[in-house]
């Protein structure tokens, strides 16, 4: 025993002879614990930096814009170019062979699944290695599969996608409700105060089959209780392109700008900020499921991460790119997609929607196409008039989580860069616009960023 005690006290003696006794010394490994962040497929790295926030150029149409100051961001990624349609349906691609999966588990066809099929769990993780069979002449598969598309009256000849079946769940953790002081977990107790509760959306099915979203609020006991769940239909809006703009005939957009090939690199639209939402939601675990080392999630930008990746280098440049104006007069063309004068689209080569990256064939600074025209786009950032004076200094944003019994001011979301119907005002990376957060649009679309891990020297 006694020798034992020796080769033991002996070995801690070597392992520690290079590192001070007592001493809060670094471990050897600690340098090799983490991972080098690199760019993510279609980002570009927006390095941190200082600049002044909100729009320069004085404009009597626009009273309520709000005064410039100094600001800084720390760097994040960011998509290089808007989200666009081939990219958005391999997210509805995703909900339709989610929903497939488990019509063809409910028929019994257990090899779809990983769990058992008589684990009293009544959660289903699929087996996505196993390839849909959409062929099988199995009459129990093909009824399964029948319903993700239109029938009986609704079918009008041509196997068609039914939308709203299109319908994407997932759980957010309400990191707003964990900080508020009621809600501060008490380590002597080991609980949380006594009428601590949570106030969280919740979405669920009701008697008629309806898909119904309300506020609860839920005594907190646990960590569990911070979650809340998430369903919404998440296929584009369509009709957003007849109903918007109305008297006009845009029926060929309609039916076929988010299904057609030829649309194919355009930027999504019709898309609201809760349907973005679930976007960067859904990316997000797509990569974390296909990866060991997960990463910081995709996200919305925020209003100031917007705005500075849009400057570039020139951080008080009043578009993303030099100069304050939107021609390019060497070449004699413009250098976005917006509305020139009433009724003049096409003098900058495009109607409505372009494909992206076809303005500025040379992208900002920061490597970005389309940060001013084409569409405008969705930020994190909640719109109140007053925002800018009130946030931080340093990765500036007012974020607020409306929730469903909310007034409708309430769910107001900033969007910047202006689009193919605005004139040049909205184009100005310091301006800012917005519209509320269930509301689809012909000319909003977004890009995702996603923060960096570590500092940038």
């Amino acid at each position: 025993m006694n020798k034992l005690f020796v080769i033991i006290a002996s070995v801690l003696l070597v392992t520690s002879c290079n590192r001070p006794v007592g001493e809060l010394a670094t471990s050897p490994n600690s340098s090799k614990m983490g991972f080098s962040d690199t760019k993510p497929l279609g980002m570009q790295l927006i390095k941190k930096g200082t600049f002044m926030m909100g729009a320069h150029m004085p404009n009597g149409m626009f009273p309520g814009r709000e005064a410039t100051r100094q600001v800084t961001v720390e760097s994040f990624f960011m998509d290089e170019a808007e989200i666009t349609n081939d990219q958005y349906r391999q997210f509805v691609l995703w909900v339709r062979d989610s929903i497939a999966y488990r019509e063809l588990i409910n028929v019994g066809r257990y090899e779809y699944m990983i769990d058992d099929p008589d684990s009293e769990s009544d959660s289903i993780r699929i087996r996505w290695s196993q390839r849909i069979r959409w062929n099988d002449r199995d009459e129990d598969v093909q009824e399964a599969l029948s319903t993700l598309y239109y029938s009986g009256r609704d079918d009008l000849g041509t196997r068609q996608l039914n939308a709203a079946r299109m319908i994407y769940r997932y759980e957010i953790f309400n990191y707003d409700q964990v900080s508020l002081p009621r809600n501060q977990f008490n380590y002597i107790t080991n609980s949380y105060p006594e009428g601590a509760y949570v106030s969280v959306d919740t979405t669920y099915y009701d008697d008629n089959n309806h898909l119904v979203t309300r506020t609860i609020n839920r005594k907190l006991t646990n960590r569990q209780d911070f979650y809340s769940t998430k369903m919404l239909n998440i296929y584009p809006d369509t009709l957003t392109w007849t109903r918007d703009i109305r008297f006009s005939y845009n029926d060929p957009k309609m039916k076929m700008y988010f299904s057609d090939p030829n649309y194919t690199d355009y930027p999504v639209v019709g898309v609201s900020w809760e349907q973005a939402q679930a976007f960067c939601h859904w990316r997000t675990e797509l990569y974390n499921n296909t990866h060991k080392v997960k990463v910081e999630p995709y996200r919305l930008p925020t209003e100031a991460e917007w705005e500075f990746a849009a400057k570039g280098r020139d951080k008080d440049a009043i578009y993303p790119w030099k100069g304050n104006k939107v021609i390019d007069e060497q070449k004699n063309c413009y250098l976005a997609n917006f509305k020139q004068e009433r009724g003049n689209y096409v003098n900058d080569a495009g109607v409505t929607t372009k494909p992206v990256k076809s303005y500025n064939i040379v992208p900002n600074a920061n490597g970005l196409y389309d940060m001013a025209g084409n569409v405008a786009e969705w930020t994190s950032t909640a719109y109140f008039g007053t925002t800018n004076m009130i946030t931080a200094d340093i990765n500036p944003n007012f974020e607020y989580n409306a929730r469903a019994d909310d007034p409708v001011h309430m769910k107001r979301k900033v969007v910047k860069g202006g689009s193919w119907k605005d004139i040049p005002y909205f184009l100005q990376s310091g301006t800012r616009t917005y519209e509320y957060q269930h509301v689809s649009r012909p000319y909003i679309g977004f890009r995702c960023v996603r923060s960096y891990r570590g500092d940038i020297k």
